[in-house]
């Protein structure tokens, strides 16, 4: 006899039609299937609740949907015609049936526009460019908000003055920014004064005080906490506030007063934070650099246009850092090479022109350093008088995980040697092993796909990455409304709130929502680079380079070309030797002379791109 039972969760949408019911509540089963009739006039993402019967072979199938809530009112797509009437002809990653559409009758078939939701009928919003389809169609596969609406606009129009009282005054401090030379959303700067007789450094990290204009409840707060995080897409940047705000009047921008909430750490001479103060200032940035500039200083003693106080500023900075990084290195965790690459678009035909692979250098990792230690002092401040906080938790890594990672690793010549449940410090030893190697950057792909993600959520907890006892997100709340909402917490007890308390509910369902826009827009910029990236490489087919495997898929290999950080894809179908069968414990791909394995050089020729796709397809020299 079969069960049945209610359940509610998300919808999770196939390109071919069907889908899965993500269960948050009441079921017995993680993921259930929906079959495609059901899912008519739902969108990904959708949250339902089902009628959910188990069958006689032990797996979940719904047969009843009721729309609880949706997250998108917003849908991208084609004009097409059904028995003479125009409907949308959607994304199949959002919607797998076509919608009637008003406001298209004069519309040729075939014409993208993008349209609001009302009811079972989408309304024609605007046409779109051929030239700007794709970002439309990535503004509606990850739901972000390329727009703000107008009463946001109307609010930021009548913004008062700002009350600048009851601040720490720190404007004779010399304080100095690092950021890239397009950044316009600085929400960070930094101090460090000379050390004190016992040796300590004094470091002041300042942070864009985002709550003094941005108010909670405002239409400015309701559409930066829908939207979760800027998106920086190539190219392009959807930011979280209007520019007006973090380009400008939030921006920690040099010569401009500015109100932050600021850190104060004392660093002792073995890398220890001795003590932690947090408090609303009045600061003023002395100069801005480029990590270039830094970087040029601090590794080859290059000054020219740096003032003696900065140069000062600079050093102590430099000597926190190294300071912090041994703390750092004597606790485990790992530290993955960033091996990214950026597109260089032509900014007058918004046309990629060439892929640039980017490398981190002392500049980022000072920066970084000091944002962690930050972050990791707010963690422990707000843990230590029992207040909420939306902490980012990295899970410690389960057996399967730890499994796959020793075999990929025997694959490339080394021995893990690790076990479950796997600490920090085991994982650094083993990265030690192929830190200096030519392994080292597909290796730190694997081990980062192995440690997988963080979370944001209100319990603290161990950040395995990191190997940080408690973390969170405090220093860019321009760009993340996790570090705005630590902001307000830290505020509201600084002026006298005692009615917070760890474990708010509240919070968790906030940091449930901000992980799933993080997740949104890191896919929107992944798939952002490969269009752009395949674009450019429509006129490169013939092109021979150097590559590395990088992984190992049932329908081939996938292989990162040497200095560019692109990737494409070899299929196994057009390898000599064949037939290949995939090794998943060893990471190979076999076939019956010869076996392809993780971090095998291999040269390449581009055969193909597939701009929609974003895919770049190679053969085999």
């Amino acid at each position: 006899m079969s069960e049945r039972f209610e359940a509610v969760g998300h919808i999770s949408l196939h390109p071919k039609g069907y889908g899965f019911l993500s269960v948050a509540e009441g079921g017995k089963g993680d993921s259930t299937f929906l079959p495609p009739p059901l899912l008519n006039q739902h969108l990904h993402g959708d949250r339902v609740r089902a009628q959910v019967v188990r069958q006689r072979d032990g797996r979940y199938k719904a047969d009843k949907l009721e729309l609880l809530e949706r997250k998108r009112d917003r849908l991208f797509g084609t004009v097409v015609l059904h028995r003479g009437k125009p409907h949308l002809k959607t994304d199949r990653k959002v919607s797998n049936t076509d919608w009637p559409l008003r406001g298209a009758d004069q519309l040729e078939v075939g014409t993208s526009v993008t349209a609001q939701l009302e009811g079972s009928t989408a309304v024609v919003e605007e046409e779109v460019p051929a030239t700007v389809a794709h970002l439309e169609r990535l503004y509606s596969r990850y739901g972000i908000r390329p727009r703000f609406p107008k009463a946001v606009e109307a609010e930021l129009e009548q913004l008062p003055e700002l009350d600048l009282n009851g601040r720490r005054d720190l404007r004779e401090l010399p304080t100095l920014t690092i950021d890239a030379d397009s950044s316009m959303d600085l929400d960070d700067a930094l101090t460090a004064l000379p050390a004190a007789p016992d040796g300590a450094i004094r470091v002041y990290v300042h942070i864009a005080d985002v709550d003094s204009m941005v108010k909670e409840g405002s239409a400015l707060d309701v559409e930066a906490r829908a939207r979760g995080t800027s998106v920086y897409l190539e190219g392009s940047v959807i930011p979280m506030l209007p520019r007006a705000l973090s380009e400008d009047r939030l921006s920690l921008l040099p010569g401009r007063e500015r109100p932050a909430l600021t850190v104060e750490l004392r660093i002792d001479t073995e890398g220890e934070t001795r003590s932690v103060d947090v408090y609303p200032s009045l600061i003023r940035s002395d100069r801005r650099f480029s990590y270039d500039t830094v970087a040029a200083f601090l590794e080859k003693g290059e000054e020219q246009g740096i003032e003696l106080p900065m140069k000062a500023n600079l050093r102590w900075l430099r000597a926190a850092a190294a300071r912090i990084a041994v703390v750092r290195a004597g606790r485990g965790g790992i530290e993955i090479e960033r091996e990214d690459a950026s597109i260089v678009m032509d900014h007058s035909t918004q046309e990629p022109t060439s892929v640039v692979a980017r490398k981190e250098d002392s500049a980022h990792l000072l920066i970084e350093r000091m944002m962690v230690a930050a972050n990791e002092a707010v963690a422990s401040w707000l843990v230590d008088r029992g207040l909420p906080g939306v902490f980012r938790v990295h899970a410690t890594p389960d057996g399967s995980r730890i499994e796959s990672l020793v075999e990929s690793a025997r694959s490339f010549g080394f021995e893990a040697g690790l076990s479950s449940p796997v600490t920090p410090k085991a994982m650094a030893a083993f990265e030690a092993q192929f830190r200096h190697t030519e392994a080292h950057p597909t290796l730190s792909k694997i081990v980062a796909r192995v440690l997988g993600r963080a979370n944001y959520q209100v319990e603290p907890g161990l950040h395995f990455g990191l190997a940080a006892p408690l973390y969170l997100h405090f220093t860019s709340p321009i760009r993340r409304y996790a570090d705005l909402a630590v902001h307000r917490i830290i505020k509201g007890f600084l002026a006298g709130r005692r009615d917070l308390h760890a474990g708010d509910a509240d919070i968790d369902a906030l940091g449930q929502h901000l992980t799933d826009r993080a997740i949104q827009a890191s896919k929107a910029e992944r798939e952002r680079f490969g269009v752009l990236a395949a674009r450019l490489f429509a006129s490169k087919v013939g092109e021979k380079h150097a590559g590395r495997v990088v992984a190992i898929k049932t329908f081939g290999l996938v292989v990162q070309l040497l200095g560019s950080g692109v990737s494409g894809t070899v299929a196994s179908e057009d390898l000599p030797g064949g037939p290949w069968k995939v090794d998943r414990d060893r990471q190979r791909l076999q076939g019956a002379e010869r076996c392809f394995a993780l971090g095998d050089e291999i040269a390449v020729q581009i055969a193909s791109t597939d701009e929609a796709l974003g895919r770049i397809e190679l053969e085999l020299i």
